[in-house]
């Protein structure tokens, strides 16, 4: 079976800082495609916020994972880049630190993540925004759908 390919622009409203469960969203848009095996590439196209794989089940893993950003990158004021205000740097630094792109496998369909892992936008900024996230599939399509 020919390989083929999909594009598609995500639109995730974040409501500050903290971590946005995309997952149910990325598998509504594999089967939408008709993906069955293959690899799904996510790129986010900002500098302030990131993407990440994490566990989906323990909502304290994120506090403590922003936690430790914070002790790498604090909100302080001797910044020279602060036009957008004290949050601006150190969301930057932390984007920089984390990841803007994830490549994930798809197996019959579905992502291949672990029990207890989903896909995750990191918002390092303290007011929401909306993120655009570019979204590739490479690999076959499925017939299970009636294409």
């Amino acid at each position: 079976m020919p390989l083929s390919q999909k594009l598609h622009s995500l639109e995730v409203h974040t409501s500050g800082q903290g971590l946005v469960e995309i997952s149910p969203l990325l598998q509504s848009w594999l089967e939408l495609v008709h993906a069955n095996d293959g690899l799904l590439t996510l790129f986010i196209r900002h500098t302030s916020a990131s993407l990440t794989v994490q566990e989906n089940a323990d909502l304290d893993v994120a506090l403590d994972l922003f936690d430790a950003l914070d002790g790498l990158a604090p909100e302080r004021s001797d910044y020279r880049h602060c036009n957008e205000g004290p949050d601006d740097m150190p969301a930057h630094i932390k984007s920089m630190l984390t990841q803007t792109q994830l490549a994930v496998p798809v197996q019959d369909g579905r992502m291949v993540l672990g029990t207890w892992q989903g896909v995750f936008v990191i918002e390092h900024r303290m007011r929401p925004h909306k993120r655009m996230i570019a979204l590739h599939y490479l690999g076959d399509q499925s017939d299970r759908y009636g294409a």
